[in-house]
């Protein structure tokens, strides 16, 4: 799992992180609310939680300093990642 997030790329990369943990995310979502439809049971612990909910604070503070879309950028991933682009069309085509 990536650690800091200090550039665009690393937005990205933890988009795919993210999409690659099965999580189907908004990044205003708090990490602790999202909860495994299977078992009935939290996502993530507390600690796990935190820590996701910092990166995606990092990648607010990143996205907003170089005047992306945080939305778009994290849409964007989660739809390549995840093989939606196929019938959703990606942002940045549009």
């Amino acid at each position: 799992m990536i650690t800091k997030i200090l550039t665009i790329e690393d937005v990205k990369q933890f988009a795919k992180q993210l999409t690659a943990e099965g999580l189907s995310f908004h990044p205003d979502d708090d990490f602790n609310d999202y909860i495994n439809f299977t078992t009935n049971t939290p996502s993530y612990t507390k600690e796990d939680a935190e820590v996701r909910n910092e990166l995606m604070n990092e990648c607010f503070e990143i996205c907003e300093k170089e005047g992306v879309d945080i939305y778009e950028i994290m849409m964007e991933e989660l739809l390549l990642e995840s093989g939606l682009d196929k019938i959703i069309p990606l942002p940045s085509k549009q």
